[in-house]
This record gives C-alpha cells, sequence and structure tokens, in this order.
C-alpha cells in the first residue's frame, strides 16, 4: 500500500488552532492592561472630571480580566475540534476589538482633555470667584474699618483719647465683648490694666511683665490666640458656669522715650511694648478669622504710630510751655537788669557830679597853695595831697568809664590826629613820674607808621597811659621801653592770639604797641585774671598796693572797641612784664591838609600867661564850688564877678564880660540860660563866650551844650594850670570842649 503524501487544506490542525487562542490571550491581556494606564494618565490631567472612583473600578475590573487572560496562557487544555474554533474566533475577535480600544484611546484621551466638561469647569470657577471675592469684600471691610478706626484715632493727639477711642471703636467693628490695654508701669517691671472697653475690672490692676505669656505676645510681631484663663485674659469677673469667649492679643510698640520725660509714662531706654487684649462673645460659637487677626495687627502699628505722635506733641508742648515760662523769666530778668543798669547809671551820674564838686576845691585850692610861698615840709604836704587827688580823680574816671563801657552806652569819637604827637605827649606825662624812680624810660616808633590817623585818640592815649603806668607803678629799677610798629600780617597767626584774625586793607591798618619794664614781673598762673575788673597782681599787692584794679580791665575793653587784642607775658616773679596790644586804626588821605584838633588832649602850661581886666562871670550854686573857681580865676588876674542863680546871672551879665563859666546839671535851667544870654545879646561879637563848668560826663551832655550854644565844656576839678591853659585855648581858639 502506497503511503499518501496530500494535506487537508480546509481545515487547521489543532496545535495551530491553540496557537491563535495563545497570541489572541496575549494581546488581550496587553490591551486590558494598557486601558487603565491610558485612564490614569486621563484623571491626572482633568481637573474636572468628577466620577473618578468609577474610573478607578473600571480600570480595576479591566486589569482583573486582562489577569484572567494573561493566566490563560498556563491553562490551555485540548477541547473538541468544534469548541476550539468557536474559542479561536471569539478571542481573535476579542484581542483585535480590545487592541483597537485601546489605540483608539491614545487618540481620544487628548481630545476628551482639550474638550473638558464646560459644567463642571464653570462650577468649578464660580466656586473659586465666589471664595475670591468673599476675600476681596473681607479685605475691602478690613481696609474700611482700618481707615475709619485711623481716622478717629488721627483725629486727636491725645493719647488717653486715642487708646480710648481705638477700645471703642474695635468693640464695635469686631462685635467683641471685651477689649482692654495694659501699659507698663514706670518701674518696666509690671503691666498695669490702664484701659478698657467695658469697665468691668477696676483700672489700676497689675501683673508681672514675665510672665510666659506676656513674653510670647511681645517676641511676636503678629496678633496670638491666648488661653482665656490666663492672667491679662481675666477682664471680667467670672460667675457661675461663665465661659469667656476666644482671645487673642497683640503687642503695641511704645515710642522710644530715651529723650522724652512724659508725666506719668515709664522712662525707658530699651524697647517697650503696651499689650492690647481682645475677647470675642461667650454665648456664640464664632472664631478668630484671619482677616480679623489682620485687622487687629493693623490696628496696633497704626496705635503705635499715633502714640509715638502724641508723645512728640506732648512733649513739645511741654518744652513750649517750659521755653515760654523761661522766657517770661528772662525778660523779667533782663528789665530787672535794665532797672539796676539804669539805677547804677543814675547813681554814678549823680555820685559823679556829686565827688568831682568837692574835687574841684580840694585841687583847685591845693594848686593855689602850692603857688605860695611855702616850707619844705608844708610844699610836700600839698603835693602828696594834689597826688592823691589826681588819684581819686582818675579813680572816679575808671569806674564811670568801666561802667559806660559795661552797658554799652560809651562809644569811640574817631578823628584824625597825629600819631607821633600822641607818643611824644604820652612820653612828657611819664618821664616825670619815671625820673622820681630813677627809670630809663625809651620809645620807638617804626619808620613806616603813618603821622595821620584816623581813631579815638583819647582812648588810645588812654590805654597807652594805663599800660606804661603800670610798668613804671611796678618797676623800682631798670628801664622801660616802648615800641610802635604795624602790625604783620603773620603777626596775626600767633598762638598766643589764637582767636583774632583781623584783615588789613587800603582804608585802614594795625597798630601794634609793646610795652616792656624790668619790673617785678607776674606769675604766670595770674595773668589771665588781670583783665577782671579789681583784679590785682596778689604777689604784689603787699610790696605796691597803690591801685583799684580796673586800669587793665579798661584798657582791655578799649582795645575791643578799637577792634584789637591785648595780652601780657612774663616769665615769672622778678623777670619783668611785656604788654602788647594790637588796635585798627584808620588811613587818611594824604592829599588832604591835616586839621588839628578843635580841643588839645592835656592843656599846657602857659607859664606866667596874665589875664589882668579880662572880665568873667561865674554862676554856680555851689557857694564852696563858687568860691573855688573864683580864687582860681583872681589868681590869673581876672576880674570876676559870681552869680548864685539863674536869674541872677541873666540880670548880672553885660558886654563888658568876655566869659561867663556856668556850672549847670541836667535840667533845663542852665540850657535856657544859655539861650537867654544868647537873645540877650543880638549881635554876636557882643556876646560873653559861655563855658559850661561841671561834673556831669554824660556824652548827651555835651551833645545839648553844643545844640544851645554853649562854646566850651570844662570837666571838675580845675587846677591852677589846668584853668589857665582852658583860658588861653578858649581865647585863642573861640570854643574848647573837653573830651567826655
Amino acid at each position: 500500500m502506497e503511503s499518501c503524501n496530500c494535506i487537508d487544506p480546509q481545515v487547521p490542525a489543532d496545535d495551530l488552532l491553540m496557537k491563535y487562542q495563545y497570541i489572541s490571550d496575549f494581546f488581550i491581556a496587553l490591551a486590558y492592561f494598557s486601558i487603565p494606564l491610558e485612564l490614569i494618565y486621563f484623571v491626572k490631567k482633568s481637573a474636572v472630571f468628577p466620577y473618578r472612583w468609577v474610573l478607578v473600578q473600571f480600570g480595576a475590573f479591566i486589569v482583573l480580566c486582562g489577569a484572567t487572560h494573561l493566566i490563560n496562557l498556563w491553562t490551555f487544555r485540548i477541547h473538541s475540534r468544534t469548541v476550539a474554533v468557536v474559542m479561536t474566533t471569539a478571542k481573535v475577535l476579542t484581542a483585535v476589538v480590545s487592541c483597537a480600544t485601546a489605540l483608539m484611546l491614545v487618540h481620544i484621551i487628548p481630545d476628551l482633555l482639550s474638550v473638558k466638561t464646560r459644567e463642571l469647569f464653570l462650577k468649578n470657577k464660580a466656586a473659586e470667584l465666589d471664595r475670591e471675592m468673599g476675600l476681596i469684600r473681607t479685605q475691602e471691610e478690613t481696609g474700611r474699618h482700618v481707615r475709619m478706626l485711623t481716622h478717629e484715632i488721627r483725629s486727636t493727639l491725645d493719647r488717653h483719647t486715642i487708646l480710648k477711642t481705638t477700645l471703642v471703636e474695635l468693640g464695635r467693628t469686631l462685635a467683641l465683648e471685651e477689649c482692654a490695654l495694659w501699659m507698663p508701669t514706670r518701674t518696666g517691671l509690671e503691666l498695669q490694666l490702664s484701659y478698657t472697653l467695658r469697665q468691668q475690672n477696676p483700672v489700676g490692676y497689675t501683673v508681672p511683665i514675665h510672665l510666659p505669656v506676656i513674653n510670647q505676645v511681645f517676641s511676636s510681631n503678629r496678633a496670638v490666640k491666648i488661653s482665656p484663663n490666663c492672667p491679662v485674659a481675666r477682664l471680667r469677673p467670672y460667675a457661675g458656669q461663665y465661659m469667656p469667649g476666644p482671645v487673642v492679643a497683640v503687642r503695641v510698640p511704645l515710642l522710644h522715650l530715651s529723650n522724652f520725660q512724659i508725666y506719668d509714662w515709664p522712662e525707658v531706654s530699651t524697647r517697650s511694648y503696651a499689650l492690647m487684649v481682645l475677647m470675642l462673645p461667650s454665648d456664640s460659637a464664632r472664631q478668630w478669622h484671619v482677616h480679623e487677626l489682620e485687622l487687629v495687627e493693623v490696628v496696633a502699628d497704626q496705635v503705635a504710630v499715633a502714640l509715638s505722635h502724641a508723645a512728640i506733641l506732648e512733649e513739645s508742648m511741654r518744652a513750649r510751655d517750659q521755653l515760654m515760662e523761661q522766657n517770661v523769666a528772662l525778660d523779667l530778668a533782663r528789665r530787672e537788669a535794665e532797672t539796676a543798669i539804669r539805677a547804677r547809671n543814675d547813681f554814678l551820674a549823680v555820685m559823679n557830679h556829686e565827688m568831682r564838686t568837692p574835687m574841684h576845691a580840694v585841687i583847685a585850692l591845693s594848686s593855689l597853695l602850692q603857688e605860695t610861698d611855702l616850707t619844705a615840709e608844708q610844699r610836700l604836704m600839698v603835693e602828696t595831697i594834689l597826688k592823691s587827688s589826681n588819684l581819686l580823680a582818675t579813680l572816679i574816671n575808671d569806674v564811670l568809664d568801666l561802667s559806660r563801657l559795661e552797658d554799652g552806652s560809651l562809644q569811640l569819637e574817631t578823628a584824625t590826629f597825629n600819631l607821633h604827637s600822641l607818643f611824644r605827649e604820652v612820653l612828657n606825662l611819664i618821664r616825670p613820674v619815671a625820673s622820681v624812680k630813677k627809670l630809663s624810660l625809651t620809645s620807638h616808633l617804626a619808620s613806616d607808621l603813618p603821622m595821620h590817623v584816623i581813631g579815638d585818640e583819647k582812648r588810645l592815649m588812654q590805654t597807652i597811659l594805663n599800660v606804661v603806668g603800670n610798668a613804671v607803678k611796678f618797676s623800682k629799677k631798670g628801664c622801660i621801653s616802648i615800641t610802635a610798629s604795624i602790625a604783620k600780617p603773620e603777626s596775626f597767626r600767633d598762638a598766643r592770639i589764637p582767636d583774632f584774625l583781623p584783615v588789613p586793607n587800603d582804608s585802614h591798618f594795625y597798630l601794634q604797641v609793646q610795652v616792656e619794664d624790668s619790673g617785678s614781673g607776674i606769675n604766670p598762673q595770674d595773668i589771665p585774671k588781670l583783665f577782671t575788673k579789681f583784679a590785682q597782681n596778689q604777689s604784689l599787692i603787699t610790696r605796691n598796693p597803690a591801685g583799684s584794679g580796673l586800669g587793665l580791665a579798661i584798657c582791655r575793653r578799649f582795645v575791643n572797641l578799637m577792634e584789637g587784642h591785648i595780652w601780657i607775658e612774663s616769665e615769672g616773679i622778678g623777670k619783668g612784664c611785656t604788654v602788647t596790644f594790637i588796635v585798627k586804626l584808620g588811613i587818611t588821605d594824604r592829599s588832604n591838609d591835616f586839621k588839628p584838633p578843635s580841643l588839645p588832649k592835656v592843656l599846657g602850661n602857659h607859664g606866667s600867661t596874665n589875664f589882668t581886666r579880662l572880665k568873667v562871670l561865674v554862676m554856680d550854686d555851689n557857694g564852696v564850688s563858687r568860691s573855688v573857681t573864683k580864687g582860681l580865676l583872681m589868681h590869673l588876674g581876672c576880674d570876676v564877678t559870681t552869680a548864685s542863680s539863674s536869674d541872677e546871672c541873666l540880670r548880672v551879665v553885660s558886654l563888658e564880660h568876655e566869659v561867663v563859666f556856668m556850672d549847670v546839671c541836667t535840667g533845663l535851667d542852665g540850657y535856657e540860660l544859655a539861650v537867654r544870654i544868647h537873645e540877650k545879646f543880638l549881635k554876636h561879637q557882643d556876646r560873653p563866650l559861655i563855658v559850661a563848668l561841671t561834673g556831669n560826663t554824660k556824652k548827651v551832655t555835651k551833645e545839648n551844650y553844643m545844640r544851645v550854644g554853649m562854646d566850651g565844656l570844662i570837666l571838675k576839678p580845675v587846677s591852677v594850670d589846668k584853668m589857665r591853659g582852658v583860658l588861653s585855648e578858649l581865647l585863642e581858639r573861640r570854643v574848647l570842649f573837653e573830651t567826655v
């Protein structure tokens, strides 16, 4: 029998069917596993899909189905041919559909994610917008309350009103059951209950500042929820079953008060806080919300700012009140000082006049007595009287000058004068005194020192005479040298005069005068005291007690008036002394002829000049002074007529009288008398020369004398030599006003 090599192509073999089922199960499992992964991706990307739990269940079901088919790969067994064909066909179709579904989801899921479910999307957006609008409304409400509260507390700068208004507005805005403010005590160790909303607890209750709850609040810049049972939260008495509501506390920074002292506020040098405690109603389930806490924090900051402004205002008002009180006190002191100065000046003016009148008698009579035949002993006595009288007259002048310098009434009288002649005159006055003590007196004027200058000749001479006079007074032997030169710019940078910085120019220069002696010297420690009035060199008082201690004090003030500087140098006791001063003088126009002053500085001694037949009328209401003046004039050969009153003087004066001497006070009587004499003599050449002989040294007196037409002013006391010089100068110049 031959074998058959043909194959039946119509029906697949059993093993082929098994392979098809195997492959189909694999692809079905692969498709099932891929579908849940795609669903998971879809759920994660879609924020609006509402039924996520259904997808999770569906994914689990598919995974389990896939797992079943996967397990079938290991559980195949031989079935009947018909069953095998049916299973193969079903599994192939399932594999095709599953794979197609898995592939389709890959394309569909992005489309689903882009389309989204509009209803859910809009619903979510609406809810989100509601939340945002609620937040915005809350913020606006908070801002409105903050603005209202800020407006209320900023409408005043009274700190008590600020704090009380804050509690009231917070209580109304947040519907609080209680609100309170704890302020630090003066010691800074406790907090004191200072303000409450309902005032159910007594104000003044204190708690220690170092409690843990207080430290917790002070260490945070946010509102802190605290226990209703803590000491600072016990704002009302607890009774029965009362349960307090939620409580928050916030710190309120206080102004750094180290530079302020406000009456009942602590004086602290470190950061200080007050404590604000707020309690919600206890009969509600309400809790503190975030926006309410933010409101409390903002209000606390605003209160801190308002309190700082109030503290500054309170301090400034207190400073203003103190300043006003000080101004009132200063004004009262100024008026009292002005009254005292006026009283002093009036006293000095009266005393000056009253002292010069008897001094006039002493000096005049002594000078008359000196010109008689006297024994040597008598002449020594008379000279001693004259010297003491002149010293007293100098003291009177110094006191008057010092008084006028201190109250500012003394002013420089500038005029053109001969500077070289001034130094020669100083030497002529000092040399006789120096020769008596056997002192050598020398002077040196620099070659470039101008001849004519502008300044106050009298005050410059007074300064030089004081300085040179002191040198003579405190020198027993040796020499005294006077050097005058133009101060060089480099001398202004001297370390001894650091504050003196003058600037010379074409209209003025600075004169430097240096007086050096070989006298007793000065202790360097005593030098600064010498320019103080009534101060003397203590080391020399016992050896030479003469002097009032006013000379250098007056010199310094004169030098200051002349925009200069004065200083003293000495190496010590017994080593001499050097006084240097610099003053400002004007430069004259050399093209103009120099005009001599109308009054000589020192009236010269005219020797035996005789004024025989010179008719003079003397009017003086003081009998002694009238007799003394008459004696002086008669000694000089004058024909003297006297009058004791203005009426008598006006009745007696005639064409025969050439000179009328009147002792007048500051009243109108003397001025009126001068005017009446002018009216009595219509022709100017017939009118006698009218000279005031007075002890009044006020500058206004001289101006009034000149205004009413007087021809001269002579200050008492007057000696024989001075009267002789007065008559000579008066008859020669027809005018003579002694410098006051």
